[in-house]
């Protein structure tokens, strides 16, 4: 008698049952070892570097997540659609804190309200009947790695992570051991507004004696990345002697030329860079160690404002199963995306990982050193030209002032653009004062001949308000 089509699923779910047996208990016991010792509710759902489609169907179940009509994962952030860095705070301690840039970019917080942040995320994350941790690495170069944890209860955040982070292979997940980096991400839960040098119900605090950071009151997962960023800062130059850049990285082919390509989010860094006749190392974070350059994340984190498959086509195919889809507007009942919406936020972004780029080079590092330095500035006031090539003083001098336009969306409160001076093309990171990057810089370059552009990817001729592109 030949088998019915529900005896055979029964079947099929049977061998699936039996080969969880065999697998799953390990992962369990690992899951609820690691739960204990950061002191979650024993009774809570833990998921130890859950696997992408446990993450789908989990993120389904959060308010307002659904799947995209190319299979992406589409998440909300909630009120905060971008990054708070008035917001961000470093704990003054004596380990770190005569070498932090204190001011405006890096406010002090005290010891004391430290813990009461974390003890507040912590009880946080207790209350949650499941929570997500992700064990993976920040920087390609084995030599200059760091182990990285992060600890939340929204699955949508936990699968971007395990998309921005480096994966370890199962033998380096196994010996993976302490983080030496822990993200405690309570962003659901907001900071306490009376606890000393509190200015609002959000808080992403970095302790740099503990290595560890805390996210109370915003739910946008930019914070997390960009925490990653500031820990390199700080640690690679200190540590190393390696220089950390906001740049992203592309290599040739042929002759394996490495061009780096500096500027603020919104200038063009991840499409100059998503080339399709060079090899790419990365779209955002790079360092610049004596054997080369290394990309410091797995993954990268495009804008989708306006993208199309004609102009973007390398990153248009990126947004796949697997990928997340932050605050788009989308057709409800087609699930198509409206690339041009911005009724939530003109930050529309997606994180995915860096090998959906057909030209990613994995590993993402090199070792040559770059030849052509591009800084981009996005120009709103029409003043600067399309192309210039650059002295080495002339590079100092655009590298510490750092000007362009802050693009709508990038950050909480801008809605169209600003002129700013952005130290290094990256002033919200640093954390040492930028004349020390900018000094390694200067050496790197003259050491190994580099060759510098600036490019102007806004305004020419006139203003936004009248000029073109």
């Amino acid at each position: 008698m030949a088998p019915t089509a529900i005896n055979l699923r029964k079947e099929y779910h049977q061998n699936i049952a039996e080969a969880s047996d065999k697998v799953l208990p390990h992962k369990i016991k690992k899951q609820n070892t690691i739960g204990a010792a950061l002191g979650l509710n024993p009774d809570a759902e833990v998921h130890y570097n859950a696997s992408v489609p446990i993450l789908y169907e989990d993120a389904l179940g959060e308010k307002g997540n659904l799947i995209s009509s190319t299979g992406a994962l589409v998440a909300f952030s909630g009120t905060k659609t971008g990054r708070s860095p008035k917001d961000k705070r470093i704990v003054d301690e004596p380990s770190s804190s005569e070498h932090i840039w204190w001011g405006p970019v890096n406010k002090k917080v005290d010891e004391n309200t430290w813990q009461i942040s974390k003890n507040r995320a912590i009880d946080y994350l207790r209350t949650r009947e499941k929570v997500y941790i992700i064990d993976a690495f920040a920087g390609w170069d084995p030599r200059y790695r760091i182990k990285v944890r992060v600890v939340c209860a929204r699955a949508y955040h936990a699968l971007f992570m395990k998309n921005m982070l480096i994966k370890p292979t199962p033998a380096e997940l196994e010996t993976f051991g302490e983080p030496d980096f822990t993200i405690w991400n309570a962003g659901q839960f907001p900071a306490n507004v009376a606890t000393k040098g509190m200015t609002s119900s959000t808080s992403v605090e970095i302790n740099f004696k503990e290595m560890e950071m805390v996210i109370l009151g915003t739910e946008y997962a930019g914070e997390m990345k960009k925490g990653i960023f500031t820990v390199m800062f700080y640690l690679m130059p200190i540590k190393y002697k390696v220089l950390t850049l906001h740049s992203s990285c592309n290599q040739g082919v042929e002759k394996g030329d490495v061009t780096l390509f500096f500027g603020l989010s919104g200038t063009g860094k991840t499409t100059l860079s998503a080339d399709p006749h060079r090899k790419l190392i990365g779209d955002d974070e790079h360092c610049w160690s004596d054997h080369g350059v290394f990309n410091i994340e797995g993954g990268c984190y495009a804008k989708c404002l306006d993208l199309s498959a004609e102009r973007e086509p390398e990153i248009f195919g990126a947004i796949r199963f697997g990928s997340v889809l932050e605050n788009v507007v989308f057709n409800p009942y087609t699930r198509d995306i409206d690339y041009e919406g911005k009724d939530i936020t003109e930050n529309t972004r997606c994180a995915y990982p860096i090998q959906y780029i057909p030209s990613a080079k994995i590993p993402c590092l090199a070792d040559t050193h770059p030849s052509n330095i591009i800084l981009l500035t996005c120009d709103a006031s029409g003043v600067l030209p399309p192309v210039s090539k650059l002295t080495n003083a002339q590079v100092m001098y655009h590298f510490i002032s750092g000007y362009t336009s802050k693009m709508a969306g990038t950050e909480v409160g801008v809605t169209e653009p600003e002129a700013t001076f952005s130290s290094c093309y990256g002033q919200p990171f640093l954390v040492l004062h930028p004349m020390k990057y900018a000094q390694q810089l200067s050496d790197k370059m003259t050491e190994h001949k580099s060759s510098a552009w600036l490019l102007n990817t806004g305004w020419t001729g006139q203003s936004v308000a009248k000029g073109e592109c």
